[in-house]
């Protein structure tokens, strides 16, 4: 089969879920991964013959995207910073939100941290993306991140080790386990988190894509509250962020002003920012 064969099957069979442009990148996305042709190569070998394995697997990637599968699992990776990670069904895919986050952090650090052995927690670590980049640009800074769930933590440290950093990485119920005891003194001077902050009301709003194959449990608030992680956060930055420490949060963009106003007593300076387009997406603090 040749690969302009390919691209018309891409077509034809995606043509119901997605746009012409959304195809065209989906099939570029794929040759780059399965025969290393970027775009540009792309044009000069349509008319290649492609092998029976290669075809076959531009077939099953078809019929998984057919499903609504989002590209990323299906490769098992993604980009995000400019970096490879590994990604599967008990992480979060990442969005460029979470990108624009790390900017300010990295940013803000940079302006404002004159020690180099500073102490980073990230709560809700999903695949690791957030911790990883960080201890990439703070290489001397002691990086901890906390999750619930194992297997998220399995991807997390794959990461880590692929991309050969050095992070604690801890299991951890956060909102029902307190800091324990070789904790319990633990102060930080970066607290930064990504944490489930969909309300049970947002349920319908959400895109079947997203709630079909990415894990609920890193998407939706556990209870009624869909703040409750950070008034959780917020309690624990008065004993576990250090004197002019930093606070970086994503937040849920129905919910900013509510957001913002649970840091403004024990805070000197929390902002509430606005992403790229134009949304109440983040937090910053200065304790």
């Amino acid at each position: 089969m040749k690969l302009s064969e390919i691209k018309i099957q891409f077509q034809e069979e995606l043509s119901g879920l997605y746009s012409k442009s959304e195809i065209q990148e989906l099939f570029s996305i794929f040759c780059d991964y399965f025969l290393n042709l970027n775009k540009i190569e792309l044009r000069n070998h349509l008319e290649n013959n492609l092998s029976e394995s290669n075809s076959n697997r531009f077939s099953e990637a078809i019929s998984e995207l057919k499903t609504g599968k989002p590209f990323q699992q299906i490769l098992g990776e993604t980009k995000f910073f400019g970096l490879k990670f590994f990604v599967n069904e008990h992480v979060l895919i990442p969005r460029p939100e979470t990108e624009e986050l790390l900017e300010l952090a990295i940013n803000k650090i940079k302006e404002r941290t004159t020690k180099k052995e500073i102490k980073i927690l990230d709560i809700g670590t999903g695949s690791g993306i957030i911790p990883i980049v960080l201890k990439k640009y703070f290489p001397e800074a002691a990086v901890t991140a906390l999750d619930i769930s194992e297997e998220a933590l399995k991807i997390a440290r794959k990461n880590s080790d692929f991309h050969k950093t050095e992070i604690n990485f801890i299991q951890k119920d956060y909102l029902n386990e307190i800091f324990d005891s070789a904790q319990t003194n633990e102060v930080y001077d970066v607290i930064i988190s990504n944490p489930p902050y969909i309300g049970a009301e947002e349920n319908p709003e959400i895109e079947d894509a997203v709630k079909g194959f990415e894990p609920h449990l890193a998407l939706f608030s556990p209870t009624s509250d869909a703040l409750i992680f950070y008034r959780q956060i917020a309690e624990d930055c008065k004993n576990h962020l250090a004197k002019n420490g930093f606070l970086f949060l994503e937040i849920n963009q129905k919910l900013g002003q509510q957001t913002l106003e649970l840091f403004q007593d024990s805070f000197s300076k929390v902002h509430l920012l606005k992403d790229i387009s134009g949304n109440d997406r983040m937090i910053f603090g200065r304790k």
